[in-house]
Parts: C-alpha cells; structure tokens; sequence
C-alpha cells in the first residue's frame, strides 16, 4: 500500500498554482442603478468586482487517503480547498476578497488586485449575451518570480428561481425580481500557473465555458473544481522534446515543454508582433527594451498586451528583462506609469491620450496601429541597433512565411477539428522555430565580439577597448546598452561558461580562422586575407582614426559621418548579402505522451487510480523506446518519479530519480530530491539505504558537505590601476586587461620594467604600457597593404611592426614584421621587396656606419640563400630591430626543431612586448631593460640543446591544449576517435578529433584533421580524469578520480549522463563491440562492472580481492586485471582464470604492477612495475616462468604503456644531455629490443595514445602541457 507523503515536504506542484471565479458582488447588483437597465439605460458607472471563489490544489488531502477503501463519494469531511465569498458578510471586512485560513493561496498572487486584472476594462451588466473573450496576465511577487494567470470572462443570465450567490436552489425575497429580467451578468474564470501556458490554458478554459454554459447556477462551482482538480494532477513536463497531451473533451490539449534547461517555455505564437509592426518598428521597439527605457503598450484588445510583450521579451533571450514587467494595467492602476524607475507596461488604448499627456519620458507602442512615439516632446534618446545587423534582420523578417491560410492552400479541407489544430500547430512551431532563430542571429551580430574583451579568470570586461571597435554610428547604441542590467547578466552567463542558445550559436558558427586564433598566444593583427577584404568606406577611416583613444580618458568627438537616418531605412533587398536570407531551420523533433483520463468524483480512491494508470503508461511507453533512446527515456524517469512522488511512493520515486541521474543530469530535480531523502522517516531512510542504487544517490545530492560559498560572480569593468602594484598585483593586472595570459610571459615583462628600480610598479608606467601597447595595437589595425604587395604574403601572415621610414641598400623604405619574414614596403610608388624569411636568416648583427662625420646605427641581416647582406640605417629603432629580429629568428628556430608553432606565436608576443616596454621607459637603458624578453635568443645561446635526430625525423607536430590559459595543465588522458558522416552533423563535426583530459575534470578537443581546437575546455566534473573510451561512435565514457563515470555526446559535446555505481576512483575503461556493446569499468577498489551501452544498466558486477585495480584488458572473451601485486585474469562474469603474483614470480625484481599490454598474435604478455627502468615480458603459454626484461636505458620511470602494429610504446620520463626529459622507448615486440628512443616532452610523458596505428600522440606533465604527434613505421 502506498505510503503518505509526510506534510511538510512540498509536493511539485502540477500545471495549476490557483483558480478562482470572479463578478460583481452581490451588494452591488443591488443598487438603484440596477433598476435603470429594464428601460435600457446603461448603468453610469462599473459594478465592483470581487473574488466569488477560490480552488488551491491539493484537492484531496491526507485525510482523504484515509477513506481509500471506501467507494467513489464525497466524503463526509475534507479539510476545504475551495472557498466561496459568504453573503452575510459585510462590505466593510477587511478580508473581503481574501480566503479564510485553511486555503493557502500561492505567493505572487495578490487577491485584492486579481479583481482589477480580471475585469480591467470594468464590470458592466449587459442587456444581451455578448461573446466569450480570454486575456492574459503576469503577476509577479517581491522577489521577482513570475507566475501566470489566463483570465476568461462569459455572461450569464440572472434568473428568478436560481441564486448564484448563496448556492441554494432559490432567491432570498432581497432580490428584486423585477430587475432580473433582461439581464446579462459578466463573470470570469481566472488560471494560475507557475508555467506560461497561454495558448493551452486558454484552450482549456475554452472547454470549460462549454459546460459552463449548460450548467445551472449551484453548480458552477463544482464544474470548476473538478477543472481545477484535472489541471493540478497534471504533472509539468521537464525541458527536452516530450510534450504531454490531455483530453479536455472536445479538444486534445498539448502542453508543450522547453527545448532545454536553458531555454524558455514558448506556448504562444512568436509572429505576432511580426503582424502588428514593420521590421523596422521592431528594431526600434527591440533598442527600446536593450536600452531599458520605460515602455508602456497599448491596444483596445487586452489580450495582445501581454502576449507581444511576451513575444518581444522573447525575442531578447538569452537576454533577460529583468525590471516591472505588469502587461496589463486596470484603469485603477494607470498611476503606476508615472514610477521613476524602468517598467514594461500594458494599457488599453482608451487611456493613450492620458498617459501621454501625465507621463515624461515613456516609450509609447500602439499595437493597433503598428507605431512607436514619446510621451513628451523632447524625444527620448533611443539609438538604432547597429545597422548591418538591422539590414539583415529586416531582410530575414521579410522573407518569413507569417500566413497559416498561404500554407494551407494546396490542402484539403480538415473535418476533424484536432487534425486541424493538430496542423496548425505544426504550422506555428516551424514559425517559432525560424522567428526564435532570426532574433537570435540578431542578438548574435550585435554582441558576437564581446567575448574577445572578456578575461575570464579575473571575470573582467574591457568596455572601453569593445567600443572602440564599433563603428562610430553604433557608439551610442552600444554606450548604452553597456550600462544596462541586462547587459551585466548577459556578461555573468559568457564569463560563467553558460551552454545557453548564444553560447550554441558561437559554438556553431565558428569558422576554421576562429578555431585557429584560439590556438594563438600572441595578440591578433588582421590577416593578409582580411585586409584584402577590408573597404576603405568612409566609416571604416574613420573606425580606425577613433581606436586610437585610451580608456579611463575623456572621449573623443566622432568624425563627421554622413548622416544616418533615424527611423531605420526600408533595406533592398539587393543591399543585403545573398547569406542574409531567412534561415532554414529545421525544428527539432518532438514527441508525445497522453495523460490518461481522470475519472470523477475526485476522492482519494480515484486519485490513486490515475496515479496508478499514468506509471502504467509510462512504464508501458519505456518499454517500447529502441535502445538509443535515452532522450526520451530520461524524460519518462522524470514523469515517473513526479507522479510516484505525488502518489505517495517515496522509495519508488527516488528509483526513477536515481535512474534519471545517470540518464540526463541537465533535468535532475537536485533540490527535490534532498527535500525528498529529508522528509523520509527512519524506516524509509533504512529502507532507501539498503538499496545500494540510492544508498549512492543519497550519499552524491544529500550526505555531501555544505557546498563551498557561491564565488563572487559580479564582472569587474577594466580599470587602470591607482597604487602601485608587487608582482603579483601586476601579473592580474596585466592579464585583466588582456595584453598577455602566460603568467611566465608577464614575469618576465614586470624584470623587464623594473630594471634597475624595486621590484615594484607604479600607476603611472602601467599607465604609459598600456597606452604603448594600444597604440601598436591601432597602428597594426591602420596598415592598409596595397594589392600588389599582398601578392607575395600568405593568407594568414600578419603585420605585427613597422619601423619608421629608413634608408636601406635596397631603397627608402618601411621595414615590415609579419610572423613568417621580414620585408622592405618601399616608398614613392610603393613596392615589395623581399628581406628574408626567418628561417632563412644565418646572422643579424647591430653595427654602425660612417656617414661624414656620423656613426650611423646599422641592422645588417645575412641570409643562408643569397650571399647579399641586407643593411639598413634605423638609426634610433636599431637597437630595438636587432633585438626583436633576433628573437623571433631564435623562435622559428626553435619552432622547426620542436615542430610546435607555439614557439614563433611566443616570440611574437616578446617582440611585442619589447616594443611597448622600449616605448613606456623612453630612457637610455630602455633598449637592455627590454633584451629581459628575448627569452628564446639567450636560451639559443646559452643552452645550445639540439633535438637528437631520431626525435626530430619522427615528430611530426606538437599542439598545446593549455593555449589561452594562465598557465600550462598536466595532459592526464588521450583519445581519438575517427570520423564518420553523419547526415545530421555538419562536415567538419564528422572529422576525427583528439580528446584530451586536463586536470580538474577540464576536456578539450581538437579537430584531428587540421590540429585546430574543436572545443575549448569544458566541464567534466571536477577532479582528475583517468581514462577514456568511445563507445558506439556517439558517446564518449571518461572515468574520474571522483569515482563517476561521465558519457560525453560527440555531436553537442556535452555531458548530460552520470554513472555512479562505482565507490572509489575509476581506473580504466574498456569496450567489448557486439550486439549489444559493452563497457568495462574498474575502480581502484577491485570493482568491475559491466554496462550494457545502449541502456546504461549493469548487466554484471564483481569484486577483485585486494584493491589496487589501475588496468583492465579485454582478450579471448576474459578480463586481464593489474591489481598492483598481480595479475589476475577472470572471465566476464567474474570466476577466477588465472593468476600472475609477485611474490612468486618476480618477487625480486618489483613492487608493483603499473600497466600491462596483451599481444595476442605473439602470444606476449607486457609489464610495466613502479620504480623499474625494464619492461617485463611473460609466455602467454606459460606465466609462471620467469620474465623477460626489456631494459630503458636513461629511464627512471614509466608511467604509460601503449601496443601500436607490432610495437610497445613506453612513456616516461629520462634523463637526456644531462636534463630530465619525458621520453618515449618503442620497442619492437617480435626482437624484444628498442628501436627508437625518443626525446619527447619537458616533462614527464603522462598519456599515449594511437590514432589509426598512424600516429602517437603524447602527452606531458604540467611542466610543459603539449603534446606530440609521432609518425609510426
């Protein structure tokens, strides 16, 4: 038998929060102004309306479940959920309107202002019926949380023989007959719902005003309870594509869920306001609402306030309003206008002239007639949205279907009335689809490159350096959007690392120049290839004359710019790029469950019945989902476990939770279930804890310690600093305003700037830095390359410095850097002349020559292929272009040798740096304070380190996943995955990656087809992760040091599932293909489990004595298991083969088993034991004779072990030229012998993995944090 619910754990509430009926009070009908009505005169003035009834869930109470085994009645007594005004009350009361105690009224719904909002146009009595009509509200509490009330006014006649205001079957003689006659009296049914359903709700009431009308007076209460009673059993659905459709009778209502957790609940029709304003009045409204001006709304149709402030609010997501949002103002209320602070607002269009007259400053809308104007006659300061966005915004509009009948024409007329919703509704969600779509491309051209002034680590935005890359007619535009508090969450939820729709488009829309700038730690300059694009319009002149201005000073006046209209143009279409079209968007798919009927009268026996058929529907609809379906099934947990938990069934609810934690962790109900496992009692909390399932699930969400205080997530504006800063004050600073990241980096600029001073710095030479590294940074972004001159540089080469114009042997001219050579830019007719490329330079030497009586200061460069020495007579800038000119020949040295492109990128930023240091201290030892920065020059003549040649001719190339970090990660685990087609996913999400696990739970991946990075470090808990495997090509199981095992979905790249069965740290992975696949995991305790893929469950689990468990491998259908003091080979179902132990075999020779390769076809077994520089081999026919021992030479630890082809790869680390080295031994396992030895990493090799027995990659230890690509032989 079911157990109770305790009282005091809140039950999730369904669909209704409250419903009430609403009309005039019975005193004043009373009046003699009623009497008028019989000779038709219109009453003078509104009846007052008042609260008549009230229905709170839940309907059935603990009391009821008493009474189970009764039959279906009412019973004898019920705590009362309903409440009806008492007549014999007076007017006077103060709790008019307001229930009595015992029903609780759900906060944020204020009863004494619910009359005004269901009836705002007043309350009239009519001569004659008049036809139904719905509105809509918004009410929202003191703390800002919105609920949502669909409101439906009808007509009843008043008769003789009935009252509607006392319940009974007659009239009290109070009433004047006479007056009843002729009379049509307006009442209202108002829904309350914590859920924005507004086309559902309104659907619903629609049907109950079917009956409403064929009821008599007495009983329209119990018609709206049993209403009331349907909507409160009826769970909320959770995010994703499950919606749930009840049978009101006559229509079939849907209840449609979010598309994600992130996104919000859409139940109305998002082109309306597309209907009501041109393109262009929508851009002006959308700068209204982004600039947060005080808005109101007006229409002579109540119901479109709310639902086109809802729309346009809408449009704004992921951007949230976040001030007084009241869409529908009753004439009682119109002095809220008048409030200083920002507001939307909605009136009827009855009051426009009055609220424009008594109000300044307001935003006027008419929805009716489609304009947009200003209480007052200054106009309000409202600037136009950035104008190529808004072009290609207006063109997208316009090119957007927003007529169900054109898309109706060529089909037959629909007889069944559902079918022809069931159309219509398909119909508005593509529309929602591409609406939803085009607002966000919007939102996206305008905000796109707010990242790139973000430092994430500090949480700081760089305002001043954003505004001065827009273009001077969208400064104000920006300017004030900037202040705003929608704009400061916005910056929270990017710097916070939210996976909301924006976030998914930047995702999307990354191209393969982006994925590449994201590998760069040097500063970007625009690309050969972007200069050639770029238009010398007279808006971009004079963009690049304003970038020039710092922050923190006064601003400077905007060039003069022809003049830009206000009201924003009517765009041709032919002005727009072919891209600009409307979007082909393709709505993701959805699915439906139906709720089961609810049978009547509502007592506790029927409740349990319907519980009873929704699990029984649930279960059966599990049942039947394929294998793959774990989107779905996850949504089905969470029904489940909602209506186990509303029928009392605490243990079985918890199961379903504790199964959709592993399922879909984004949905988990994480607050629920603690206050769930808090009101068990101590039977049910013993119970649960036997059950090793949620044992697990209590200990993860309810026994962990108090979590951390929430870190301080405000965003920080850059600032220029005002007291003199220490080392580290100067190396947040410097990374704050998003000069430099590397922390090595800005130690070694705070020794080049505090040269001969103390060893701190002062406002006033940061100040000066900041301002030299700017105006490098303008000037860069000023150098326009004629044509011919852009013929002889690559694409992607960049102009990184100028020098001034000097004398050289080959003509007058500028000296240019890019990161490839260094060129001559000749003056007069401007030309190319090429100096060198820098791995062509064999010397560059400072010197002096004569000149009458002058010394003048010379840069001669020699290169390799030419005998000519380039000369050049820089004068003052001499000293500086031998330093810069040396380092990055050293860097692109060092790049070749390493195969690591990361070494040129750096010197570019020393070189950088040299320059704006050089710049900043303007003194004599400026040139020496700056040589602190040619790190690669002195490490190329002090430590003349060659990379033995072995190395160099089988590395291939080094990637750095640590790229825009503060500091370099530890590289803990490698995968590659190999890429396959998917018809779904985009061409470059079908190439092969590399998965690479940072510390702290942090994974980036690359495209392995270009070496670019695919996805920049997201989450994967948050301790170190052990090992990887795919698994069925669309998922990805990483096991952590937490003791979790996360699934990783390849194509979002996002991780949704959480298996958490194992009790300690999960120490490898392994995949057995079949029908169906499974998974092996291990954990350091002697666990193994075996997982079937397609349903995420155990199918098998057993216990390894002794612990230790670091390695399984799967070989001839048996689990081979390095346990530390042995191996120990099981079959799948755990019984015990064969066992390998130290101390019998090689007791003298180790400790401890680190890792183990099996080579099946030369029937070898491989180990590696701790604190040993050999590698042990044993007879697959015989494991009890003694090992092989492989020794490494140089070798003072191993730490990974891979089988590639017919080869072992062993990494470590080793000593090389005298240094500690991570090394690579690969080992022929046929001769048993190395054959190559490789000089790999800085630090330790920590991870090896094979990509298609092609390559090795390798990892390295937090000393270094690259990885290496090796060509296999």
């Amino acid at each position: 038998m079911a157990e109770a619910a305790p009282q005091h754990l809140a039950l999730p509430s369904g669909l209704l929060e409250l419903c009430a009926l609403l009309g005039p009070s019975r005193d004043s009908l009373r009046g003699p102004d009623q009497m008028s009505l019989k000779n038709g005169v219109r009453l003078p003035s509104a009846l007052d309306p008042e609260v008549l009834s009230i229905f709170v869930p839940p309907f059935v109470t603990k009391e009821d479940s008493q009474m189970a085994g009764a039959p279906c009645v009412t019973p004898s007594k019920t705590r009362r959920r309903s409440f009806r005004k008492k007549r014999d009350k007076p007017k006077t009361e103060p709790w008019k309107g307001l229930p009595p105690e015992d029903v609780s009224v759900p906060n944020g719904v204020d009863l004494l202002a619910l009359p005004q909002l269901c009836f705002p146009g007043g309350v009239y009595v009519a001569s004659e019926p008049r036809e139904d009509c719905v509105h809509f509200l918004v009410l929202t509490d003191v703390c800002g949380n919105r609920t949502y009330g669909v409101v439906a006014q009808y007509y009843r006649p008043l008769h003789d023989e009935s009252c509607f205001y006392n319940g009974k079957a007659h009239w009290e003689p109070s009433w004047p007959t006479a007056c009843a006659a002729g009379c049509f009296v307006p009442f209202a049914v108002c829904v309350v719902s914590k859920l924005p359903y507004y086309n559902a709700l309104k659907d619903c009431l629609s049907c109950l005003l079917t009956h409403l009308k064929l009821c008599k007076d007495f009983e329209v209460d119990n018609h709206i309870k049993d209403f009331a009673a349907k909507l409160s059993l009826i769970p909320s659905p959770p995010p994703g594509p499950l919606h749930l459709i009840f049978n009101m009778k006559p229509l079939q209502i849907v209840f449609p869920s979010r598309a994600d957790p992130e996104s919000p609940l859409i139940d109305l029709d998002l082109h309306l306001p597309l209907l009501c304003f041109r393109p262009e009045k929508v851009l002006q409204i959308l700068t209204c609402l982004l600039t947060e001006q005080r808005i109101v709304f007006f229409s002579s149709n109540w119901a479109l306030l709310p639902l086109v402030a809802e729309c346009f609010l809408a449009y704004l997501r992921p951007l949230q309003w976040q001030h007084t949002f009241v869409p529908v103002l009753s004439h009682q209320m119109l002095d809220f206008v008048m409030a200083p602070t920002t507001f939307l607002m909605g009136c009827h269009l009855d009051h426009f002239e009055e609220v424009s007259k008594e109000a300044d400053g307001l935003i006027l809308i008419n929805i009716d007639n489609g304009s947009v104007t200003c209480s007052t006659d200054k106009d309000v300061d409202v600037p136009d949205i950035p104008l190529l966005a808004a072009q290609t915004f207006i063109q997208r509009v316009q090119s957007l279907q927003l007529h169900h009948e054109l898309d109706l024409a060529h089909l037959g007329t629909s007889t069944d009335l559902n079918e022809g919703r069931t159309r219509r509704r398909a119909w508005q969600q593509r529309l929602n689809c591409q609406v939803q779509q085009v607002a966000l491309h919007l939102l996206f051209s305008i905000f796109r490159e707010v990242k790139n002034h973000l430092n994430y680590e500090h949480r700081v935005f760089n305002s001043e350096e954003f505004l001065k890359t827009r273009a001077p007619g969208d400064q104000q535009f920006y300017r004030q959007v900037l202040d705003t508090y929608m704009f400061h969450s916005f910056l929270k939820a990017r710097l916070s690392g939210r996976m909301d729709a924006f976030a998914q488009m930047d995702l999307h829309m990354q191209s393969e120049e982006d994925r590449f700038n994201g590998m760069l730690a040097s500063p970007r300059r625009p690309t050969i290839e972007k200069m050639a694009s770029r238009k010398s319009s007279p808006l971009h002149i004079a963009h690049r004359r304003m970038v020039v201005s710092m922050p923190n000073l006064q601003d400077i006046t905007i060039p003069e710019l022809p003049a830009r209209n206000s009201s924003l143009r009517k765009v041709d279409a032919s002005e727009c790029s072919s891209g600009s079209t409307v979007l082909s968007v393709t709505p993701k798919p959805t699915y439906t469950f139906k709720i089961p009927e609810i049978h009547f009268p509502l007592v506790s026996q029927c409740v349990q019945a319907y519980y009873s058929d929704c699990v029984a529907l649930l279960s059966k609809a599990m049942s039947l989902l394929a294998p793959d379906s774990s989107v779905l099934l996850a949504r089905y947990f969470y029904l489940r476990g909602a209506v186990h938990l509303m029928h009392g069934q605490l243990l079985d609810a918890l199961l379903d939770f504790q199964s959709l934690y592993k399922t879909d962790i984004r949905i988990f109900p994480a607050d629920l279930v603690r206050r769930m496992v808090g009101s068990l009692s101590g039977p049910q909390r013993a119970q649960a804890e036997r059950v090793p399932e949620l044992r697990r699930l209590i200990s993860e969400v309810v026994d962990k310690p108090g979590e951390a205080p929430k870190p301080d997530d405000r965003v920080k504006n850059f600032e220029l600093p005002r007291k003199h800063m220490q080392l580290d004050d100067f190396v947040k600073r410097v990374q704050e305003s998003g000069i430099v990241k590397d922390t090595s980096i800005i130690h070694r600029l705070f020794e080049a700037l505090t040269v001969g001073h103390q060893k701190q710095i002062d406002p006033e030479t940061f100040k000066d830095f900041y301002n030299c590294w700017k105006e490098a940074e303008a000037e860069a972004q000023e150098v326009s390359l004629p044509l011919s001159v852009m013929e002889h540089l690559d694409k992607n080469e960049c102009v990184y410095k100028l020098s001034s114009s000097v004398k050289t042997n080959h003509g007058v001219g500028k000296i240019a850097m890019t990161q490839k050579r260094l060129f001559l830019l000749t003056e007069g007719r401007p030309g190319y002349v090429e100096i060198s490329t820098f791995r062509n330079i064999e010397e560059v030497r400072s010197t002096t020559v004569a000149f009458l009586l002058l010394r003048i200061p010379t840069l001669k460069i020699k290169m390799a292929s030419k005998k000519e020495v380039f000369e050049a007579n820089l004068k003052t800038e001499c000293d500086l272009w031998h330093l810069m000119v040396k380092e990055m020949w050293a860097g692109k040295k060092l790049a070749d040798d390493h195969k690591d492109p990361q070494y040129i990128q750096q010197a570019l930023t020393h070189v950088l740096l040299m320059d704006a240091v050089v710049g900043t201290l303007q003194s004599s030892g400026a040139v020496y304070a700056a040589s602190k920065l040619s790190y690669f020059d002195k490490m190329k003549s002090e430590m003349p380190l060659t990379v033995p040649k072995t190395t160099s001719e089988t590395l291939k190339h080094r990637i750095n996943p640590s790229a825009g970090e503060t500091f370099p990660h530890a590289v803990d685990v490698l995968l590659y995955t190999p890429g396959h087609l998917d018809p779904a996913e985009k061409v470059e999400d079908a190439h092969p990656k590399l998965w690479c696990a940072l510390n702290e739970g942090k994974v980036t991946v690359f495209d392995a087809s270009s070496w670019t990075i695919y996805q920049h470090c997201f989450k994967v808990g948050t301790s170190k992760l052990n090992c990887m495997v795919m698994a069925e090509q669309n998922q990805v199981w990483v096991g952590s040091e937490d003791s979790v095992i996360y699934i990783i979905n390849i194509h979002s790249m996002s991780c949704n599932k959480q298996l958490t069965d194992h009790r300690s740290s999960v120490t490898d992975l392994v995949v057995q293909n079949g029908t169906p696949s499974k998974v092996y995991s291990c954990s350091r305790d002697g666990t193994i489990l075996a997982w079937n893929v397609s349903t995420l469950r155990v199918t098998s689990r057993f216990q390894l004595p002794g612990g230790r468990l670091s390695s399984i491998s799967l070989h001839d259908g048996c689990l081979w298991c390095c346990t530390g003091n042995s191996i120990v080979v099981v079959t799948s179902n755990g019984l015990l083969c064969q066992e390998l132990k130290i101390s019998e075999n090689v007791g003298d020779i180790c400790t401890s088993f680190l890792s183990l390769q099996l080579l099946p076809e030369q029937e070898q077994l491989w180990a590696a034991c701790a604190g040993f520089n050999s590698i042990y081999v044993w007879s697959l026919k015989d494991l009890t004779q003694r090992p092989q021992a492989v020794h490494l030479q140089d070798c003072s630890e191993v730490s990974c072990m891979i089988t590639v082809k017919q080869q072992i790869w062993v990494g470590g680390t080793g000593l090389s030229q005298g240094k500690s080295k991570g090394k690579i031994y690969v080992i022929d396992a046929e001769r048993k012998t190395v054959e190559k030895e490789l000089v790999a990493h800085m630090d330790t090799v920590k991870a090896l993995c094979s990509a298609e027995d092609r390559y090795v990659l390798s990892g390295s230890g937090g000393g270094e944090g690259k990885i290496a690509i090796w060509k296999v032989e």
